[in-house]
């Protein structure tokens, strides 16, 4: 994720943020130009980014003036009501709920940045209610039931991506990431893992790349529904860690793809955290040269995924070591085998040859 600065004092800024902690400027993201800008207040409701009087008007996203759990803005002369980000909901939680809005909060603040490695990969991202092969996403909660009915499924339907609400408070996902046997379980995973689902959609089904996908990660005409059951009956192939990045992936080559997508895009937007912050690493023990990491460029440009990969490993094991330094468990708890390399490589020629 990028860091910003204030325009007004140059405070370092975050994606997140909405108020300078030194200026106290109100803050609001710009989707146009993916800059975190301090704004000025002017007539109508307007806002003006500071020191640019001369540039255009914005007005607040209206989950951010009326519920405070979106920082971004939209063009003035737009039409619309909400950002880019919001327009994408269908369903949204009963606020009236208690804890609901809590919820929701944490769901789009990771939904905002699921979409902005979207928008910095250049994928298309069109709300459903505007094209019908479009994004949307239902948050729902769990209603009260005795059975397995009442329950809110996690997953991707014809484009629309359901997020069952729970998700977001940590105590009931850490019982299902137990539960499950799942060594990482994260609301933004989710949401990228969703995502994978939707731009199979969009960039494969019926495409040229459809025969190389296959050739990767096997035939999904296989059935679906039966391959979901026998994996949660016998669990994954004995040796699924030489050949998938998780035991779910084994499950089906749609999952297996939508697992590798999500990797993929953890591994861009974290490298071009450590590039923001100028991360190196350069261990003072052992002969490992590979473990090194120097100046890097920007994740999301780099031309092959062997370039991503040499910065990766790298920051991924200083990453767990720190972690573990705190008492924590890995950050990033995966094997990247050559298998599963030339999966991710082959998710980012996906994503390079769609721009």
């Amino acid at each position: 994720m990028k860091l910003f600065s204030c325009n007004e004092c140059g405070q370092l800024l975050y994606f997140e943020n909405i108020v300078c902690t030194h200026c106290h400027a109100t803050l609001g993201f710009l989707p146009s130009s993916l800059t975190l800008a301090a704004l000025q207040p002017c007539a109508n409701g307007l806002w003006q980014v500071i020191g640019d009087s001369s540039g255009p008007y914005w007005k607040q996203c209206k989950n951010y003036s009326e519920h405070a759990v979106c920082n971004w803005m939209v063009d003035a002369s737009s039409p619309e009501e909400f950002c880019l980000a919001c327009r994408l909901d269908r369903t949204i939680p009963d606020l009236s709920r208690p804890n609901n809005g809590i919820l929701w909060q944490k769901l789009e603040t990771e939904k905002r940045r699921l979409i902005y490695s979207l928008q910095r990969l250049g994928l298309p991202i069109q709300p459903a209610r505007d094209d019908p092969d479009g994004l949307a996403f239902d948050f729902l909660a769990d209603q009260p039931s005795f059975n397995e009915r009442g329950r809110v499924l996690t997953g991707h339907k014809s484009g629309i991506i359901t997020i069952n609400i729970a998700e977001a408070d940590p105590v009931v996902r850490e019982q299902m990431r137990y539960q499950m046997a799942e060594p990482y379980r994260t609301v933004l995973g989710h949401l990228r893992h969703e995502s994978g689902h939707y731009y199979w959609d969009r960039l494969i089904r019926n495409s040229h790349l459809l025969g190389g996908w296959r050739a990767v990660f096997g035939n999904e005409a296989q059935d679906y529904t039966q391959a979901l059951e026998a994996h949660y009956i016998n669990g994954p192939c004995a040796d699924w860690s030489a050949r998938y990045i998780s035991a779910y992936a084994s499950s089906h080559p749609w999952e297996d793809w939508a697992e590798t997508w999500a990797h993929y895009l953890h591994i861009v937007d974290t490298l071009e955290t450590a590039h923001q912050f100028g991360l190196r690493t350069h261990p003072l023990a052992g002969n490992n040269d590979n473990l090194s990491l120097a100046d890097s460029s920007d994740a999301y440009d780099e031309p092959t995924f062997e370039h991503l990969f040499n910065h990766w490993l790298p920051l991924a094991i200083a990453l767990n070591s720190l972690n573990r330094s705190m008492g924590h468990e890995p950050v990033y708890p995966f094997v990247l085998t050559e298998t599963v390399k030339n999966k991710l490589s082959f998710v980012h020629r996906c994503v390079h040859s769609s721009l």
